[in-house]
């Protein structure tokens, strides 16, 4: 039975410049294996890979050509919105499979008969690119920093690559007017029918504005002061009727006694008209006194007659007309006096009937004075017809007066009603009229725009970079490919080499046997070995290295002439 051993585990010296320097040399055909083997394969799949073109052009977002001060653009959709709305539009699937399918296009030809459309067009929408950039010319415009955009398509072929870049941007520019025509028609049509909507508000809230002041007229808010300036000028009016009224009752009340006394003083003078004579003759006394009488009864009628005339005329408290009234007054006293003088002279002259044999005189100035009564009494009947008819149209403007207070009293009382719905219809109508008035401005703006937009005025696309012809292809780059092929098998030699001295634990120079035996070393002998097999060894190293790299070379011109001769045929 075998003894156990025992095994020590020893810690890797740290290798340093000399022991690196060792391990390439080594393991350099590990390292130049696969590095050689990386270059061939970047290098020939970089020339198999098929060529990638891209064709690139540029339009420009060129700015409204009239100012906007003169002609303000009515659209509000900006470019950008609009070119993302095309965007949208063009490379839809529709829009890519008519291309894709164009005869003069014919694209993906091998991929049409393996892979359905849907797959096609989205390797077409990843190939296409479009985005917005700034140029110098469109810096110097103060439209948009972003006021142009690219338009690139990678393909194989780059003649197709510059055909199908043509044919979007010949899209781009049909689009753009399609959408721009379209949008103009829309807001048009559309601001006619608001406009016509607007017309039939402000038509229907003028006919009821009408309607309203029709059934309301005189009783409108805005009439409010004027009525209650009528108003008071009426009630002033009346009073002024009433005053006149009462003045012209007042005067009629006057002629009515004036006429009272006329009539009185009439009968008076027909009963004495004839006296009797007498002894006295017609000097006698009596005859005195009744001429005294009769001449106070013509100035108390005179009096009266005057206070009739001035009293509608200068008022009731008149100094003149009080003291006409405190005359008359004192003639009507001194008449009464008279008058009992006279009863009792005439008892006395019954009793002096009985002694003696009167007889009957005519008294011609009693005669004289019953015809100036009769005229006095028919000028007062005339003056109280007058001053009747004078209170009848007092009385009747007083009426017309009270009937007008009272309409405008109701008008006033109506005013408060009529406010909310007077102010309602009349913010109704400022708001349709505000509206109206709006829609007219736009409808002439958007006219306007329309105008200027179908003679090319306003907004527009121009190409500014057409279609590039790519002569270089974009991809692959063979020279990048095979450095990073090379870099690739370089990594991995080294990797490859590292792992084997990893697994390689033999003493390999003098450094490690001291290290690892920690005993001098006295000398060293270096390594015999055959002659024929070192030379077997040189020459199998070299036909193998001589063999990879003519192999190599070959398949790495194979693919060289593949892609220079191969696809042109």
């Amino acid at each position: 039975m075998a003894l156990p051993q025992n095994f020590m585990t020893v810690t890797r010296r740290p290798p340093d410049v000399e022991d690196y320097i060792d391990m390439l040399r080594r393991y350099r055909p590990w390292i130049i294996g696969p590095m050689f083997a990386g270059l061939v394969i970047s290098t020939v799949v970089a020339f198999l890979w098929k060529d990638t073109y891209r064709s690139t052009a540029l339009m420009r977002i060129t700015p409204q050509r009239v100012s906007e001060k003169l002609v303000p653009t009515e659209f509000s959709t900006q470019m950008a919105q609009r070119l993302n709305e095309m965007e949208q539009e063009i490379l839809s699937r529709t829009s890519l499979e008519n291309i894709i399918k164009s005869p003069a296009l014919d694209l993906y030809k091998r991929d049409q008969q393996e892979r359905p459309m849907e797959d096609i067009v989205i390797d077409m929408r990843k190939d296409i690119d479009i985005k917005m950039v700034t140029t110098p010319s469109a810096m110097s415009d103060s439209h948009s920093l972003a006021s142009a955009f690219q338009i690139t398509f990678t393909y194989p072929d780059r003649f197709k690559a510059q055909q199908v870049v043509n044919e979007l941007v010949t899209k781009f520019t049909e689009s753009n007017n399609v959408v721009e025509r379209n949008q103009a028609q829309l807001t048009t049509d559309f601001l006619d029918d608001e406009l016509r909507t607007a017309k039939d508000n402000l038509d229907k809230l003028d006919a009821q504005i009408t309607q309203f002041k029709v059934a309301n007229q005189g009783k409108l808010p805005e009439e409010f002061n004027s009525n209650a300036a009528m108003l008071s000028s009426l009630q002033i009016q009346n009073s002024t009727l009433s005053s006149n009224l009462q003045q012209a009752i007042d005067a009629k009340t006057t002629l009515e006694t004036s006429l009272a006394g006329q009539m009185s003083q009439l009968r008076y003078y027909q009963e004495n008209s004839e006296d009797l004579a007498t002894s006295g003759g017609a000097n006698s006394p009596m005859s005195v006194q009744n001429q005294q009488l009769l001449n106070l009864s013509n100035q108390l009628a005179a009096a009266q007659q005057q206070l009739a005339g001035e009293l509608p005329a200068y008022g009731a408290n008149n100094p003149e007309i009080k003291r006409l009234k405190a005359q008359i007054q004192a003639m009507q006293r001194q008449k009464e006096q008279l008058e009992k003088e006279e009863a009792q002279k005439d008892k006395d002259k019954d009793a002096a009937k009985q002694a003696d044999a009167p007889r009957k005189v005519v008294n011609k100035a009693a005669e004289n004075l019953i015809l100036q009564v009769q005229n006095q009494i028919e000028g007062t009947k005339t003056q109280i017809a007058e001053a009747t008819d004078n209170i009848k149209r007092i009385q009747g403007l007083q009426s017309l007066t009270a009937q007008k207070i009272a309409s405008y009293e109701q008008r006033i009382q109506a005013a408060p009603l009529n406010e909310q719905q007077w102010a309602r219809l009349q913010r109704d109508y400022t708001l349709a009229k505000s509206a109206y008035d709006d829609m007219v401005k736009k409808k002439e703006t958007a006219d306007t725009s329309k105008n200027l937009s179908e003679r090319k005025g306003g907004e527009n696309l121009e190409v500014l970079d057409p279609p590039s012809d790519p002569q270089k292809p974009i991809s692959p780059q063979r020279v990048q490919w095979a450095a990073i092929g090379t870099g690739i098998g370089i990594l991995l030699g080294i990797v490859l080499a590292g792992g084997k001295e990893m697994k390689n634990t033999s003493l390999k120079n003098l450094k490690d046997v001291r290290a690892y035996t920690n005993l001098p070393v006295l000398s060293s002998i270096p390594l015999l070995e055959n002659a024929l097999l070192v030379r077997r060894k040189r020459r199998l190293f070299w036909l193998v290295w001589t063999s990879a790299l003519i192999f190599g070379t070959i398949v790495v011109l194979a693919s060289m002439y593949y892609y220079y001769y191969g696809q042109a045929k």
